[in-house]
């Protein structure tokens, strides 16, 4: 999605002005290095076509400030960027602490830049309804990271679950075949012993 900027004004401009009002804000009588790190930064994010990504990031961090729902202080890669810390996006001066811009954003090595911010558990989804609504929803999306057990470990996890003892759940996991990616139905159909313990033994029965 497109931020919508004030009137008069293009994203880039914008953009470059609310760096500017932060970088006064963050910076009392600044070595010129640090402006010219700066310039940098917005350099690479406009030619990158990062600016609306930056701005909306921006704008809904500001949105639970300015409604007084905690953010974290920023974590991750974010934090090596000096326009995060004048958007006020994060609260580390990356210059102080000697952060890296390009662990973050690097024009040599193309890849989609990850902001990480942590709003406060019970009020996030506030945060979440605001970007939806000033964004449309179908143009927001959250996403999660599936894990998945290995047949080994997840008769282990298990076995921890309903506390049963280890020993007990070692010696059903050593049935399991060392093969590459085996499940637990081709380890019974595998072993007949693994078989026999499946169906028959009262905790297995339970467990499944």
């Amino acid at each position: 999605p497109s931020f919508p900027v004030p009137q008069g004004y293009t994203n880039e401009e914008y953009f470059r002005e609310l760096c500017m009002k932060g970088f006064r804000e963050r910076y009392v009588n600044p070595p010129e290095s640090y402006l010219e790190r700066l310039e940098y930064e917005i350099g690479v994010i406009s030619r990158m076509g990062y600016v609306n990504y930056y701005l909306i990031v921006w704008d809904f961090i500001n949105y639970a400030k300015s409604n007084d729902i905690m953010v974290g202080p920023g974590r991750g890669s974010a934090a090596g960027s000096i326009v995060s810390y004048c958007l006020h996006i994060t609260n580390i001066d990356p210059i102080r602490y000697q952060l890296l811009f390009e662990r973050f954003l690097n024009p040599e090595r193309i890849s989609m830049p990850d902001i990480d911010i942590d709003f406060c558990v019970e009020r996030r989804q506030e945060v979440i309804d605001y970007v939806g609504q000033k964004y449309g929803a179908e143009k927001v999306v959250q996403i999660v990271t599936f894990g998945t057990l290995q047949a080994k470990g997840v008769i282990r996890d298990v076995a921890r679950v309903m506390d049963l003892p280890y020993a007990f759940a070692d010696s059903i996991a050593k049935m399991i075949p060392n093969e590459l990616n085996i499940t637990l139905q081709l380890a019974l159909e595998k072993n007949p012993e693994f078989r026999k313990l499946y169906e028959e033994d009262e905790y297995l029965t339970e467990a499944r």
